[in-house]
């Protein structure tokens, strides 16, 4: 077959339109792994229009022609419950705007073959062109599974090749069968319905048209009198007559002997059965290679430890190994703006938005990266090794009792790094509302950015007054309070919100494999390639916008008032660098931010906060670390300090109110440090994390979690504070 046949095939489709050649598949069968050998770097992620299931698409490139190749959410069945599964219906039927594609591309298990093609079958009704890649070849070979290739080829229909796309082997000739199969289409053989169900479909075809509702095909109305959340999507007003037309059919089913809610899998399954007769042998007893290991992984006691030995791990990880990437782009960074500055110094506007706007930015949006990368190396390697499986069915106790399950943990725990990662993370969680419950209380867990806060507060008021002892416990609590609100608060949001009904937590166990780097890295490479591009660009439109609260206005009367109220004789005593520190520090407080800040004091005065306070408290939106350089310009030792500063620990210890009923008074008593703490664990102070949640939900969550989170930790400053003051 010439590749002129597939020119002509695809002038057919439309001019500027590639043929389009989906991937589907069930979870755990190298699918994606086998998109990335196909595309290579030509792919981008997206969400589908209107929901946030991750659309992935990508350049398929045969000798000198191209094609689009998107690889579906993985699924088991056309039944419709979670969201990935609806769009892989909404893809296979065109509906919603969304283009049908040309050909599928199944990519089975060849250790579980039966199981796989469960979802093929059912895809037969939709008429669609079919080939089958038969992936993982080796695994079943080693387990003493044979197929003869040839004879499942016959039986259904369809071109089948073998492949093995950790390694790249029988990629080539899945490409050459690409090419064939759209200029030459075959078509999987479709089952032979009893006449109850075949009837049924022909009555909810001519009932749905006569209500004055969409037209449905076969297959739709096969979906319609399976799925029971399709039975209201026929686009007609009178549902109550559409369902005792279904409630007639199902009646009909009952008569066979058969539930309608099991019907569709045991027909279907009957049907393969004798498709697959004497193409499957086994040699011996098949081994299950992992029923050893999983004795001792998911073991009630050592299962435990060593799961909790991994995450530490993990957890450890994105500490040890990030913090040493962290600080050589935050030196690049400095580096950046340090030559930089020097050559914008007769325009300091420029010069402070490029050096405090642009680069630092774009250092707060690179910042980031080094964890993410190492937390997706760490999901990427468990999930091929098989192991993430077995550690969310060990930690799903833990969680059910507030409407989230296993999945959730991970997200959760790499949070404790930072949140970004983690909201990103939850892109694993299949059900729509636990993954957006887990989004929502991502921002709880004490990411890494707090932890200065921690440090210089209780290194400055709790451990002289207390001892090591004590402190080492505040920032153990520190880090505990906002899993101990997320979990009740989940419960709430579960509870009487989304109102998830209980569902049993059923996921398949796969079999323990030796990971590829190749794909490690590739996954590694999409998401931060993803962060940057995307959250990136609000994180630096973040920064710009604080900077320019900060700056503006830039009226030089101020810096002249402070030149006056230090000329001589006190000048002699103050050094230019302190001087400058100081001019710095009254711009800020003449600054809209400044200002702000001051206007909005008497809202978190009942906390204890002076309006130095607030307005690092909003200064740090960017980032929560912000507030330390925030302060040291306020107080006057420039911007390069940092948590273990001994002249800003002293100037704290001796701040005095300056004005108000408590002039002359120390502003960081015990209340006022404890709230500020727990203000800062509690608070979403970053503006990444609310940029990550609208990418990943909408704005209306980032909007609804900003707001909850800033309240929440409002309220929770001002009772410890207002109960300190009686102690």
């Amino acid at each position: 077959m010439t590749m002129a046949t597939l020119d002509s095939k695809k002038s057919s489709l439309s001019s500027n339109t590639l043929p389009l050649v989906a991937l589907v598949g069930n979870p755990n069968t190298g699918k994606s792994t086998l998109f990335n050998r196909l595309t290579g770097l030509r792919q981008h992620i997206a969400n589908y229009p209107g929901v946030t299931v991750e659309k992935k698409s990508g350049l398929l490139r045969i000798g000198h022609q191209d094609l689009d190749l998107l690889d579906l959410p993985g699924c088991y069945n056309l039944t419709a419950v979670s969201r990935d599964e609806r769009v892989v219906m909404d893809v296979l039927g065109g509906r919603h705007g969304l283009r049908r594609p040309d050909l599928l591309v199944f990519v089975v298990d060849a250790s579980n073959l039966k199981r796989n093609l469960l979802l093929a079958s059912q895809c037969a009704e939709l008429g669609i062109p079919a080939i089958m890649a038969l992936n993982q070849c080796d695994a079943a070979k080693r387990n003493g599974i044979h197929i003869d290739t040839v004879l499942l080829a016959k039986q259904f229909g369809i071109p089948v090749v073998e492949t093995v796309a950790t390694r790249g082997r029988g990629v080539d000739d899945l490409k050459s069968a690409i090419v064939n199969a759209l200029c030459n289409p075959s078509f999987l053989p479709r089952i032979q319905w009893p006449e109850c169900i075949a009837k049924g479909c022909q009555v909810l075809q001519t009932g749905v048209k006569d209500l004055g509702g969409d037209g449905v095909t076969q297959a739709e109305a096969l979906r319609v009198l399976f799925d029971n959340d399709s039975v209201f999507t026929c686009g007609i007003s009178d549902k109550i007559c559409l369902k005792k037309m279904v409630d007639a059919a199902h009646q009909d089913i009952r008569g066979l002997g058969l539930s309608p809610g099991s019907a569709e899998a045991v027909l279907h399954y009957r049907h393969l059965e004798s498709l697959l007769d004497g193409v499957v042998t086994t040699s011996g007893s098949v081994a299950r290679s992992h029923e050893s290991i999983d004795a001792i992984l998911l073991h009630r006691v050592w299962g435990t430890l060593i799961f909790f030995v991994v995450m530490y791990v993990v957890f450890q990880s994105l500490y040890s190994w990030a913090g040493p990437l962290m600080d050589l782009i935050d030196t690049v960074t400095g580096m950046a703006q340090g030559f930089l500055s020097p050559l914008l110094e007769n325009m300091p506007v420029l010069q402070s938005l490029i050096c405090g706007g642009i680069i630092s930015g774009v250092g707060g949006v690179l910042i980031f990266l080094p964890q993410i990368l190492i937390l997706f190396f760490f999901i990427s390697l468990l999930e091929d090794t098989g192991y993430m499986a077995r550690a969310a069915f060990l930690v799903d106790k833990l969680f059910s009792w507030c409407g989230l399950n296993g999945r959730s943990f991970v997200p959760l725990l790499s949070s404790y790094a930072c949140a970004i990662p983690g909201v990103m993370a939850a892109r694993t969680l299949s059900d729509p509302k636990a993954r957006l419950t887990t989004i929502l209380m991502a921002p709880f867990m004490s990411c890494s950015a707090r932890l200065p806060v921690y440090i210089l507060l209780i290194g400055t008021f709790i451990e002289p007054r207390y001892g090591a002892f004590a402190a080492g416990w505040a920032l153990f609590a520190m880090h505990f309070i906002g899993l101990a609100l997320a979990l009740p608060l989940a419960w709430l949001l579960n509870t009487f919100f989304l109102k998830i009904k209980p569902q049993p937590f059923i996921l398949e166990m796969p079999d323990y494999r030796v990971p590829t780097l190749r794909n490690i890295f590739h996954r590694m490479w999409e998401r931060g390639r993803e962060f940057v591009l995307r959250a990136g660009t609000v994180i630096l439109a973040f920064s710009i916008i604080i900077w320019c609260l900060l700056y503006f206005p830039r009226n030089p009367s101020v810096a002249e008032k402070v030149r006056a109220d230090f000329s001589a004789p006190s000048a002699s005593a103050l050094s230019n660098n302190a001087l400058e520190h100081r001019i710095e520090s009254a711009y800020i407080e003449q600054s809209y931010l400044g200002r702000f800040g001051k206007a909005v004091q008497p809202v978190f005065e009942p906390a204890g906060f002076d309006w130095k306070i607030t307005v690092g408290v909003l200064s740090s939106f960017p980032a929560r670390e912000v507030i330390i350089a925030t302060m040291g310009i306020i107080y006057n030792l420039g911007a390069d300090v940092d948590e273990g500063s001994e002249d800003l620990r002293t100037i704290l210890q001796n701040e005095k109110w300056t004005s108000g009923p408590r002039v002359g008074q120390p502003v960081y008593t015990l209340p006022v440090v404890i709230g500020i703490m727990v203000f800062f664990a509690l608070c979403m102070q970053c503006g990444a994390t609310v940029a990550i949640i609208a990418r990943e939900l909408d704005w209306r969550w980032a909007t609804f979690s900003f707001f909850g989170m800033t309240t929440l930790a409002w309220i929770s400053a001002v009772v410890i504070y207002q109960i300190g003051k009686l102690f």
